[in-house]
């Protein structure tokens, strides 16, 4: 008993030493430290500097592995930095992006506000503004029609989607040319624009997400010549033939999307598509005036297309580190059909390369940090109101003549 008295007696000391010392460190009072430690006796000052020792060793220790952790900085959202490996160890690659919205005119604002809030979603996801290519007619921040000027939502309660978004390809130079030289990374075919190209290797995954109106075998572009399923495919073909990607990922909303690749697909491309309607029907807009949910009373337009804001707000309520492509493809699947409501709603369809749905989203979309406790899979939302796309101007019209006569007749 007397030696563990002792013992304790000593520890109890020492550490009160230990503590001053820390004290006066952090204070500097460094005079009452050595006045402290000159009271102790040898004993004391034994064990008083194996503490230090202990403590020396174990805080160098602490900050190797802090030095070797990959996370171990809190970075601002706009330093945010791709993660630098798969699960399962192999290098990520760069994230290549290609958004496209292949409209203009304020009646179609929902195509331009479904690029807009696609762009800042993989921004969160810590795509770097240099690897994403934005094409947009721009001509609906600044609409006389828009009721919120520079701003840009796709949902009813949405923040502005409109800031930060680059002005890559606007105007004329929307065109089917440039899209096809940007995915070959070919700057001297481009025409116009910022220049801005797909320059990938071959370990590097692409992502394109394209919006607009459809039609068989063809997708709209705001200057002609619009873009053919035979040319597109045909791009497609030459990318994968440079070897200049490891995989890629198309999703594409329009009406009749599934003639853009059903019968004429390749499997053998490490290509995996999903788009908005099958080969015979219309893809749907939605977050409509007079709906549910409605958009806010000044607006008179679509905010977004069903199949667009589907995809997106999976992705924003999901860890994308866990969420597989498939399951993200079944949830969008569901809710684009309305919930089996084919009658407000058209069938998801899937070409190419399937095995690239077992990957995780985050290869392509990127990994917000704050979506890290999310769920892989959440309940969905309730049926929602929509048009059939190629309604939604009649329903703009319909809206512009109401006020028209609302202003003139109060």
């Amino acid at each position: 008993m007397l030696f563990k008295y002792d013992f304790l007696h000593s520890y109890h000391l020492t550490l009160s030493v230990f503590v001053l010392f820390l004290d006066c460190f952090f204070i500097t009072n460094f005079l009452n430290f050595f006045h402290a430690l000159s009271m102790a006796t040898a004993h004391h000052r034994s064990v008083f500097f194996l503490l230090v020792l202990v403590l020396v060793l174990f805080t160098g220790g602490v900050q190797a592995a802090r030095f070797n952790q990959r996370d171990s900085a809190i970075l601002l959202p706009s330093e945010k930095q791709e993660p630098p490996a798969e699960e399962g160890g192999e290098p990520v690659g760069t994230r290549w992006a290609v958004l496209v919205a292949g409209s203009s005119g304020y009646a179609n604002y929902r195509h331009q506000a479904d690029v807009c809030h696609a762009y800042q979603l993989l921004r969160k996801g810590g795509l770097k503004e240099e690897h994403i290519v934005v094409f947009m007619y721009d001509d609906i921040a600044m609409h006389e029609l828009n009721p919120r000027p520079g701003v840009i939502i796709n949902h009813p309660q949405g923040e502005n989607l409109y800031d930060g978004v680059p002005k890559d390809y606007t105007g004329e130079h929307v065109t089917a040319q440039n899209l096809y030289a940007v995915l070959l990374g070919d700057r001297k075919a481009v025409k116009g624009g910022s220049g801005k190209v797909v320059n990938s290797k071959a370990n590097e995954r692409i992502f394109i997400f394209y919006s607009d109106h459809g039609g068989p075998g063809v997708l709209g572009m705001p200057n002609m010549p619009y873009v053919y399923a035979m040319e597109f495919i045909d791009v497609l073909k030459k990318k994968h033939a440079a070897k200049s990607y490891k995989e890629m990922v198309i999703y594409v909303e329009a009406c009749e999307s599934g003639s853009i690749f059903e019968g004429v697909m390749p499997k053998d491309l490490d290509i995996y598509v999903t788009t908005a309607s099958n080969a015979q029907e219309s893809s749907f807009g939605t977050y409509c005036p007079g709906m549910d949910p409605s958009p806010p009373p000044e607006y008179i337009t679509c905010l977004g297309d069903l199949y667009s804001v589907a995809w997106m707000e999976d992705s924003e309520t999901h860890n994308l580190k866990r969420e597989t492509i498939n399951q993200q493809y079944q949830a969008v699947k569901e809710r684009t059909s309305n919930f089996n409501n084919y009658n407000s709603g058209s069938h998801v369809m899937e070409y190419g390369n399937t095995s690239v749905k077992s990957e995780k989203l985050y290869l392509y979309q990127g990994f917000d940090p704050a979506s890290a406790n999310f769920p892989p899979n959440k309940l969905l939302p309730d049926q929602m109101g929509v048009v059939n796309q190629r309604d939604a101007d009649l329903l703009f019209m319909w809206h512009m003549v109401s006020l028209s006569l609302f202003n003139l007749f109060g």
